[in-house]
């Protein structure tokens, strides 16, 4: 028997959920409070009830999910601490779900088959924004991570990329393009829906996320193997500044910063589809590109992959594959003409983001020493060398050059 224990913590209301499965029989138990502080005090308590009605010890416990955010910055840290006490006090593993991810669930329940675009309160007129592809059986795939907008921008963000969202859509399945679902109390606030067009069908516009998704989303992760240790375990944060310094305050910033305006670029997994773009940029930035049979291969593998596409097509990509203490960035490659506009750290940061919500420890790639560019690009970014390669990469006419092998280790949450 499988039983998770489920929480979540980044909004007003604090719930924690049971899930038992066994045989197939899969039931969910949620309990929940509401309130703008006091979640700390709660969630024990709250857990101990569940478990004592449904007649469970802890100590059958599989392994605990929580929310980790998008969210209140002290909301999405108790749920990821009281998860690793948990964790480390039973020696489980834990599952952390996105808020979005969690969102996106309760509507796909309902409405399969549907391009689901969530967004939550931000505070100071901004959203946490992301987009889902449901499929006929509601199953949830990925399509625009998660990301911090002005609620005024996000009707052009949305309606710029909706289009490219749904180019996974099954062959021969008819997704209705003229209906994405949207849900999530982001949505209320003011112009977050200017401007988008009213067949889109309007969901629910006061869901939170709980537990009891958290705990569904879980199941799937726990079926899968993909869990991640308390030592590893991190919240989600997509605001990174919330103060300025004394010295920017002096030099006349005030208020709270704010998030950056969205570019014009769409950053998507990368499909076969992508290949043909993707081979024309690689050899025009590798003097010994990649090839197809190796792009396809990784693909294959299941490896980590994004592209980035603008108006004029495909601007950038990365590919990296998760090992089990860091992610290795294998390729990672703008457009010529588009270099130095911070695409390349708009890949990064998608692969950052993805090695801390695994629990990995940092990321590791190898630069050739003659690459300056790349360089002084990773080192910007807080690489170091630590250690060297001979003879690793080609260089020409029957010749070899060395890789230096570049780490960037991330800070303890």
């Amino acid at each position: 028997m499988t039983l998770i224990l489920a929480l979540e913590t980044s909004t007003p209301i604090c719930s924690i959920a049971l899930l038992s499965e066994q045989g197939g029989e899969i039931s969910i138990i949620q309990k929940q409070i509401e309130g703008v502080s006091g979640h700390a005090q709660s969630v024990l308590p709250l857990a101990h009830t569940l478990l004592d009605e449904q007649g469970r010890s802890k100590n059958e416990l599989s392994c605990v999910a929580f929310g980790n955010g998008p969210g209140a910055f002290t909301g999405i840290r108790v749920a990821c601490g009281i998860a690793q006490g948990i964790g480390f006090a039973l020696n489980i593993p834990l599952i952390p779900v996105s808020a979005l991810h969690a969102l996106a669930a309760n509507a796909a329940a309902r409405l399969p088959g549907r391009l689901i675009i969530t967004a939550l309160d931000a505070r100071m007129d901004e959203v946490y924004l992301a987009a889902f592809l449901a499929d006929r059986s509601g199953s949830l795939s990925l399509v625009q991570q998660p990301v911090l907008l002005a609620a005024a921008d996000a009707p052009a963000f949305v309606t710029q990329r909706f289009l490219l969202w749904q180019r996974d859509v099954e062959p021969g399945y008819m997704l209705n393009h003229a209906m994405p679902c949207l849900i999530g109390e982001g949505w209320r606030l003011p112009d977050a829906l200017a401007g988008l067009p009213a067949e889109w069908l309007i969901d629910d516009l006061t869901a939170l996320p709980d537990a009891h998704w958290v705990a569904h989303l879980a199941l799937s992760c726990w079926n899968n193997q993909q869990t991640v240790l308390p030592e590893h375990a991190a919240p989600l944060y997509l605001r990174d500044k919330v103060a300025f310094t004394t010295a920017e305050r002096a030099g006349g910033q005030g208020g709270n910063p704010r998030a950056a305006p969205a570019i014009n670029m769409a950053l998507l997994p990368m499909r076969r589809a992508d290949l043909a773009e993707v081979l024309e940029l690689e050899r025009s930035v590798q003097s010994h590109p990649w090839t197809a049979k190796n792009f396809e291969d990784a693909l294959d593998a299941g490896y980590e992959a994004w592209v980035l596409r603008g108006d004029s097509g495909l601007a950038g990509f990365c590919l990296a594959m998760v090992a089990p203490d860091v992610i290795h960035i294998l390729v990672l490659a703008v457009a010529p003409k588009q270099q130095r506009g911070g695409l390349g750290r708009i890949l990064l940061k998608q692969v950052i983001d993805t090695a801390k919500q695994q629990g990995q420890e940092g990321l590791l790639l190898e630069v050739r020493p003659s690459n300056a560019k790349a360089l002084a690009f990773y080192q910007a970014q807080g690489f170091v060398q630590i250690g060297c390669r001979r003879d690793y990469y080609p260089a020409g006419k029957g010749a070899r050059e060395d890789a230096l092998v570049l780490k960037k280790t991330f800070e303890p949450a």
